[in-house]
Formats: structure tokens, C-alpha cells, sequence
């Protein structure tokens, strides 16, 4: 006795595989077109800031969760304000621990790190609010809050620098909060200048 697949079987079966395949070519053809946006916009950012690295740019956008569905460059945005976030939490964090586990620790270090402790602190909030008018489109607004955070990073950058031969143990956190508002800031501009397009 012959077994012949119905087609009652034959056809779902294929048209899951067909969805499959065009799903997948779909999904990576998204992925291909963000990534455009992404070195497109650094590339951009690049040019209007000295400071900013293109590739520290590419990276941490790239690296973003979120980044991969981000269609235009009001989402992409949207994506660097909330990493600045992060990161100046992150960085408060690491801040705590240092003044924590550090018990013998110079006086003056000590003196600069609660510093850049509180101007952490009074960052993360700056943040949030920083989102809050990108996504409410008050641009200026968030152009203030952003450029707020990045003056907080090097005044405490600047903090460690009174003291000849110190070397700040804060200076890659303090660089990368620093880009970080740098790509904001210039994806803010670019917004208020021509809309969601590159």
C-alpha cells in the first residue's frame, strides 16, 4: 500500500516555510536598511561635532537593544537619549562603589568623586526629562537637559585636573557620557533642522 501526503497537509506545510523564508530575507533587509540609518547619522554627527567618534557612534547605537527597529531619526533619538541614561546611571553606580570599597583613598579624590557623585545624581533625573521633551517634540527643552548632562561630565572630568599628576579614575565613563550627549545633542539639531529625514 502506496502513502500519499494530502495535500491538505502539503499545503500549510509549504506555506509555513514560504513565510519562513520571507520573513527572514524581510527581517534582514530591516536590518540592512537601520544600519544605514545608523552610520548615515553618524556620519552626520561626525561632521557637525570634532569630539565625536564616528565609531563610538556606529557602536553604541548599533549596540542598543532597540536600535535594530528604528525607522527613521526620531526613534534613533530617542534610542541615544535613553543610552546617555543608562549610562549616567550606570556611572553613579560605579561612582558608589568606588567611595565604598575604597577606604584608604586620597583626600582629594575622595573630595572629587562626591563631586561627580552628586553631579551624576542631579544627572539622571536631567535625563529623564531630557526624553520626556524630546518625546513631547519640545526640542529646545531637550537640547538644554542634554547639553546640562554632557557640562556635568567634564565638570567633573575637570574636578580630578586641579590636582597636578592626578589621573581621574572616571575619564572613559566621563568621555563616553560625554559622546553620548554629543549624539543626542546632534540628532536633536538635525531634527529641529530638517525634520525625521538624514
Amino acid at each position: 500500500m502506496r502513502q500519499t501526503l494530502s495535500s491538505s497537509f502539503v499545503t500549510p506545510l509549504f506555506l509555513c516555510i514560504f513565510f519562513f523564508f520571507v520573513s527572514i530575507s524581510t527581517s534582514h533587509g530591516l536590518t540592512a536598511t537601520n544600519d544605514s540609518l545608523i552610520r548615515k547619522t553618524c556620519k552626520k554627527c561626525a561632521q557637525s561635532d570634532p569630539n565625536l567618534s564616528y565609531n563610538f557612534c556606529v557602536t553604541s547605537l548599533q549596540a542598543a537593544p532597540h536600535s535594530h527597529y528604528a525607522n527613521d531619526l526620531r526613534q534613533l533619538g530617542k534610542i541615544s537619549i535613553t543610552l546617555l541614561g543608562r549610562n549616567v546611571t550606570n556611572t553613579r553606580s560605579h561612582i558608589k562603589e568606588l567611595l565604598k570599597n575604597q577606604k584608604k583613598m586620597d583626600p582629594f579624590v575622595r573630595s572629587c568623586l562626591h563631586d561627580c557623585f552628586d553631579l551624576y545624581s542631579d544627572a539622571i533625573p536631567t535625563t529623564k526629562q531630557a526624553l520626556q521633551d524630546y518625546k513631547a517634540k519640545h526640542y529646545d527643552d531637550a537640547n538644554i537637559d542634554v547639553s546640562s548632562v554632557m557640562d556635568a561630565t567634564t565638570t567633573c572630568e575637570d574636578g580630578f585636573k586641579e590636582k597636578e599628576g592626578l589621573v581621574s579614575p572616571l575619564t572613559k565613563r566621563n568621555n563616553d557620557a560625554f559622546m553620548l550627549s554629543a549624539i543626542s545633542l546632534s540628532i536633536i539639531n538635525m531634527i529641529r533642522l530638517n525634520g525625521d529625514s538624514i
